[in-house]
């Protein structure tokens, strides 16, 4: 691409505020109402996931229902009932305290049915089964053969394999497809690094899994972020001794370390419990605070923003991260504030801005990919290759986000066409 050096009046726009904005998607004071927005109720919402159309699944514990947001904010109840054991479609199945959430590549939902001392799936449709477990205790097996003691989180995999928190038991436990529980790794309370039963964890509270097939662990009783690769192997990736210190690996803190999530790029999110806020670790084990100061209830900047007793979080495709704001009954939104300078810190020059037809990033370094999303976070276009302009002469008029991957990094800003 050209080298161009007059860029100073070009990037004058309203998106070069830095940081992240916390706002509530749903919910108000503890209850069970549908609706839109703070119109709607929750009683100590847990856990969340997202699927492909950028829809919220909630874990809604007290009330003993998965409830469905739309991007828009609207509130339905997409499975469960009253408290109790039912497989069955929509609100005439049953759970108990659901706590944790996933939702895998086709829409399906994985719940860590905790008082039922099991791990149910929820189609698409609303189809509710259950997946594996029986009664309370400890045993692999297939489906109904096996048995968890209190699961509180799930992760699925790529394959269509999910991995359970099973907290009282010490043990990451794994299902394949086919309801066959086995023990990747865990055994007695304790805290040690080593391979599969050898390894010790304390109240394992929540599981991630990234593309590579490693999972993360939120050691909640351990203060720490564990990591199991695929053969078993457990290392702790972050933290140490209760406390709070931002740092790199094991000179890092956490209190609590309840919820765990990683996002698009790579980027680890975690729920620090005790800290009321939530915490990022980058792929190289860089801890950051990320959003939350003191316990409440504050929307806003991120890093004055307050949240109360915070367990599950998740993400939509442009990498905004959703929380289950436990102790305040609401899901909290932090919007990944974007700026021009990003495409500064790269070399690359992005202009103009509002858009017509056409817009022009320049630099010298090569753009391997580039996508845009919409607002709710799906993705509308992409463009592979090298260009120094792209056409979107076929998007409406509005708002949207482009991101840029390139060998120095990822750039994200918004765009408006006009």
């Amino acid at each position: 691409m050209k080298k161009i050096t007059n860029i100073v009046i070009v990037f004058c726009f309203s998106f070069s505020i830095k940081g992240q904005t916390v706002s509530t998607l749903a919910g108000n004071t503890a209850g069970f109402q549908n609706g839109t927005g703070t119109g709607a109720r929750f009683d100590t919402p847990y856990g969340v996931c997202t699927d492909s159309g950028g829809n919220i699944y909630v874990g809604d514990l007290v009330n003993c229902k998965i409830r469905k947001i739309t991007p828009a904010g609207v509130v339905t109840t997409f499975a469960g009932s009253s408290p109790g054991f039912a497989d069955g479609t929509g609100t005439a199945a049953k759970f108990d305290y659901p706590c944790g959430l996933a939702c895998d590549a086709s829409d399906n939902i994985y719940v860590a049915d905790s008082f039922n001392f099991r791990i149910r799936k929820i189609t698409p449709a609303g189809v509710v089964t259950t997946l594996a477990g029986s009664t309370m205790g400890f045993a692999d097996g297939t489906g109904a053969a096996a048995k968890f003691n209190n699961p509180l989180g799930v992760t699925v995999d790529a394959a269509g394999n999910v991995y359970v928190a099973d907290e009282d038991n010490h043990r990451i436990r794994k299902i394949t497809p086919a309801g066959v529980v086995t023990t990747l790794a865990g055994s007695t309370l304790g805290l040690l690094d080593a391979n599969g039963s050898s390894a010790r964890f304390n109240s394992p509270f929540d599981v991630e899994v990234d593309g590579a097939g490693n999972v993360y662990v939120a050691d909640y009783g351990n203060h720490r972020i564990r990591k199991i690769t695929p053969t078993g192997d457990v290392t702790t990736f972050a933290g140490s001794t209760n406390g709070y210190v931002d740092a790199s690996g094991t000179s890092a803190k956490f209190s609590g370390p309840i919820g765990i999530e990683i996002d698009g790029l790579g980027n680890i999110y975690v729920s620090d419990f005790a800290n009321s806020k939530i915490r990022k670790i980058t792929g190289t084990g860089v801890v950051s605070t990320f959003a939350g100061s003191t316990a409440g209830y504050l929307d806003g900047a991120a890093l004055s923003s307050r949240f109360d007793s915070m367990q599950g979080l998740t993400h939509d495709a442009a990498n905004n991260i959703y929380v289950a704001d436990t102790a305040n009954h609401k899901i909290r939104k932090i919007t990944q504030v974007l700026s021009i300078s990003d495409f500064n810190k790269l070399g690359l020059i992005f202009y103009p801005n509002p858009v017509k037809n056409t817009f022009n990033i320049e630099g010298e370094i090569a753009i391997e990919k580039l996508l845009i999303y919409n607002l709710l976070g799906q993705k509308i276009k992409e463009f592979s290759g090298n260009k120094s302009y792209y056409d979107v002469n076929d998007l409406s008029s509005g708002t949207f986000i482009v991101e840029v991957f390139t060998e120095r990094g990822i750039a994200k800003t918004k765009i408006i066409k006009e």
